[in-house]
């Protein structure tokens, strides 16, 4: 009885094992249409650090269409959006040292992938917070909302 115990204490340890380091993290597809595959993304309260995946999965490369993802409030985002385009792709469309992105990837284009791992604690319970593409044109479309979960 004792070995069965056991066994089954390591078979749930084993299980819910990944369940629980997958909750820190998320994996995003952007495409050559303009979209990203996800429009919302929870991040558990329970989380020292959030890692965003970004994965392009389109063919042009980043100079054509080329995809990004920036966090900010929700209230900044477009001022950040704006005030990305005059830095160039070579800053990934985000003004150096701008205080309003509480992060960002670089910019990819077709087959490419890059993440960006950030503090939970630089989040709010209650405030709105937005992710978008800063990619000249396309934050009004590939855009999406973010939230600090219990």
């Amino acid at each position: 009885m004792k070995m069965r115990n056991t066994v089954g204490a390591l078979l749930a340890a084993l299980l819910a094992g990944p369940v629980l380091a997958a909750a820190c993290d998320v994996e995003i597809e952007g495409n050559d249409a303009m979209q990203f595959n996800k429009s919302s993304i929870a991040v558990p309260a329970s989380c020292k650090q959030f890692t965003v995946k970004l994965k392009h999965v389109g063919k042009l490369p980043k100079a054509a269409m080329g995809h990004n993802w920036v966090l900010s409030k929700a209230s900044d985002a477009q001022g950040v959006a704006a005030d990305g385009i005059p830095a160039g792709l070579d800053k990934a469309y985000v003004k150096p040292g701008d205080a309003r992105v509480i992060a960002h990837t670089k910019v990819i284009g077709g087959g490419e992938t890059d993440s960006v791992n950030f503090d939970v604690s630089k989040l709010k319970a209650g405030d709105s917070y937005a992710w978008f593409c800063s990619f000249p044109g396309h934050a009004s479309i590939m855009k999406g909302t973010l939230t600090l979960s219990k």
